[in-house]
């Protein structure tokens, strides 16, 4: 048996002590983790091979198209800096094997080649690195196909949101077979002073943007956002803590429709209050593929009765009947004693008029952080699709950020509405000097 002396960031150690279920490492930039896990996949391929062991190392990502996206040239180098490692295994230009034979590594994209995974055979160890937007399906598909005994699953990512399915497993687990720890650059004895001199032009120049690439921390808002730089005013300025509601005074409701079933739209709701120009921005609900009556039941169950809201205002679409059980959500909501408003279609451009309109609201907007916190994520992503080989913008992206987003767009055209001085929605506003919205 072949002895080897490994150099790992200190952090690691415990994490490739012992048994275990899970390993991984979460962080920014310059931390290490990836060549790390990649060199100790080898060192693992090693010691099945050594003990007789036939199988894959099987290296995974949510998104591969071919191997040049793949973790295929991390394995290599991280083979080459290891002498002992280097004479062991057979590196090709799209392969890695031991050169006994007995263990080879397999990539694979896990949006694409899923369902082929589960009938890989004998995955003596699962590697997936980049693995913040590995999805909830993709995790319930992948996990079971690891059988043998001592198979594991190793996980390396740099987070982006709370609420994602990787950081929910494994960073928010307390299983005691989870072994993952958060390292950092700075948790790097290797670092080289290159990256050191990147890492510190960021913090420099953009600041935004720096704690998620070099601390680990999550996006508050993507380089390219619709709200990113209102967002930040917002942090700045205080905007974003505790907002208490004023119990003098009615709730707005905002939505965003969805629909039922597991690939349904999500349903949002914003709550907040008017105060004068103020907007007191109190509460975000937001569900996927749920009926009416299990939004109703949370807006009982949180006091958001027919007595605290004053309307609930509703996209055009709100007095579309349900194909399903025959029923809109105007009339739903009407039913359930409440007060309903739905807002005109604002026609060609609809989209970007939301946009511009919660962009000016947004100097005037207070937020409860900590049950908005989901809602301030999806402003925070919300941006535009692009072409980039025309580099020509395509309008807002649909993802997972767009409905909150397009629900908080809905109450800006609402709040303008408030303070113009007569008419129907759309109306020109009156501002002051600064070109903020007035009260009249």
């Amino acid at each position: 048996m072949t002895t080897l002396q490994i150099r790992l960031p200190p952090k690691l150690i415990d994490v490739f002590a012992g048994p275990a279920d899970v390993r991984g490492a979460y962080g920014g930039r310059g931390s290490g983790k990836t060549r790390s896990f990649a060199k100790m996949s080898a060192v693992r391929a090693m010691m099945f091979a050594e003990a007789g062991r036939s199988g894959v190392i099987l290296c995974g990502r949510q998104f591969q198209n071919s191997l040049v996206d793949s973790s295929l040239s991390e394995v290599k180098l991280a083979i080459q800096s290891e002498p002992a490692l280097a004479r062991y295994f057979d590196v090709g230009e799209k392969y890695v094997r031991t050169r006994c034979g007995r263990v080879s590594y397999v990539f694979a994209g896990l949006e694409r080649n899923i369902d082929s995974i589960k009938s890989t055979a004998r995955i003596l160890l699962c590697w997936v690195d980049e693995a913040e937007p590995v999805t909830e399906d993709s995790w319930a598909v992948l996990i079971p196909t690891l059988r043998e005994e001592d198979s594991e699953l190793w996980v390396t990512w740099n987070p982006r949101r709370k609420k994602s399915a990787t950081n929910q497993r494994f960073r928010e687990s307390n299983d005691p077979r989870y072994k993952v720890v958060e390292l950092n650059w700075r948790d790097n004895p290797m670092f080289p002073a290159k990256l050191d001199r990147d890492r510190l032009r960021d913090k420099e120049q953009r600041p935004d943007m720096y704690d998620h690439v070099w601390e680990g921390g999550y996006v508050s808002a993507i380089t390219g956002a619709y709200f990113a730089s209102q967002l930040s005013d917002a942090r700045a300025s205080g905007r974003i803590g505790v907002v208490p509601a004023d119990p003098n005074l009615p709730v707005q409701a905002f939505a965003d429709l969805g629909g039922t079933g597991a690939r349904a739209d999500n349903f949002v709701l914003w709550f907040s209050q008017f105060v004068g120009p103020q907007v007191r921005v109190l509460d975000h609900y937001e569900r996927q593929g749920q009926p009416i009556s299990a939004h109703l039941l949370w807006m009982r169950e949180n006091a958001y009765t027919p007595g605290r809201l004053a309307t609930i205002w509703l996209p055009h679409d709100g007095d579309t009947y349900d194909r399903v059980i025959d029923v809109s959500f105007r009339s739903a909501f009407e039913q359930a004693g409440y007060h309903v408003e739905v807002v005109p279609n604002q026609g060609r451009g609809a989209a970007m008029s939301r946009i511009k309109a919660a962009q000016r609201m947004f100097p005037a907007c207070w937020f409860n952080e900590a049950t908005t916190e989901p809602g301030l994520d999806a402003l925070g992503w919300y941006h535009e699709k692009r072409d980039e080989e025309r580099d020509v913008g395509l309008g807002p992206e649909h993802d997972w950020s767009s409905h909150s987003s397009d629900a908080f767009g809905l109450q800006a055209l609402v709040y303008e509405s408030r303070i113009v001085q007569s008419g129907p929605i759309g109306r020109r506003v009156k501002r002051d000097r600064r070109g903020s919205p007035m009260a009249v």
